[in-house]
């Protein structure tokens, strides 16, 4: 029997089938090369960890977090999208079998569906892959070559040259969207749309989530929110960064509630609408 949510916002109160709950946003319609669409999704408790870190400082992410449920949403969210941003830090993670491969489409039991969806809407069979670094030091998975996914490598203008050097040998296209080291969400989002991608999901963590925030780059924000106090002395959180300010202010879009999870606690499934995001001005 296929799995149902109940709708709390926008009324009315109904349920609602979890499968195709984000489909139906139709994500990879929103966005333009002049104006690209960026959404990230995050999984929190209720006191607002996202990751704990180990004894060496390591973050990784509790089981008790995760359900199927909130990951076969993430799929439906990952497919819509033209272009992924990841991280250098999730690649280490990756090669060490701390975190599962989240970079291609259809190749999860959860998500076996969605290469058609996607196909059926126009998209390419798989998205490009952006990877922002400060290092430049990270391992490349080899299942983006296999896949014939379009890969990018991002970074500030402050890198590295000789590791800039060493992934340009190796056939990738280096972008610079930085003045200092770390990647800037306004340069890097701009860049993308001249290479004409106008859907970008971010799985890139919380620093990457702070600098379209703050630049005004972000236009929806999808959040599970898992009802457990989780604790810990040592966690990552949404955004670490200074205070936000005006730019932290959301609207709620819509809430869906999970009466019944694996870990015997419920959870809720939001979407936020950033307010800064139709005002900004794009460089």
């Amino acid at each position: 029997m296929p799995k149902s949510l109940f709708r709390l916002y926008p009324p009315p109160y109904e349920e609602v089938s979890l499968k195709g709950l984000y489909l139906r946003e139709l994500l990879n319609q929103r966005g333009s090369t002049e104006r690209p669409f960026v959404y990230a999704n995050f999984l929190t408790s209720l006191d607002g960890r996202i990751a704990l870190e180990d004894a060496k400082g390591e973050p990784y992410l509790p089981k008790s977090l995760t359900t199927p449920d909130d990951f076969r949403l993430f799929l439906e969210l990952q497919c819509q999208a033209d272009c992924l941003i990841t991280h250098g830090g999730y690649l280490r993670a990756l090669s060490r079998g701390r975190l599962g491969n989240i970079l291609q489409i259809g190749v999860h039991p959860l998500g076996a569906d969605l290469l058609g969806w996607r196909i059926r809407q126009g998209l390419s069979p798989q998205p490009a892959v952006v990877i922002a670094s400060a290092s430049l030091d990270f391992p490349m998975p080899e299942s983006i070559r296999k896949s014939g996914q379009s890969c990018y490598i991002a970074t500030g203008e402050g890198a590295d040259p000789v590791r800039v050097d060493f992934w340009r040998k190796q056939g990738y296209e280096v972008i610079f969207a930085g003045q200092g080291r770390m990647v800037e969400g306004g340069l890097l989002t701009s860049h993308l749309g001249r290479l004409g991608y106008r859907t970008i999901y971010l799985v890139a963590g919380p620093h990457m989530l702070d600098t379209m925030v703050r630049e005004s780059r972000l236009s929806l924000l999808f959040q599970t929110i898992t009802h457990q106090l989780m604790g810990g002395e040592a966690f990552s959180s949404l955004v670490p960064g200074p205070e936000l300010g005006s730019f932290g202010h959301l609207r709620m879009v819509s809430l869906y509630y999970d009466p019944v999870a694996p870990t015997g606690a419920g959870q809720w499934f939001a979407q936020f609408e950033c307010s800064g995001h139709e005002s900004a001005g794009w460089r």
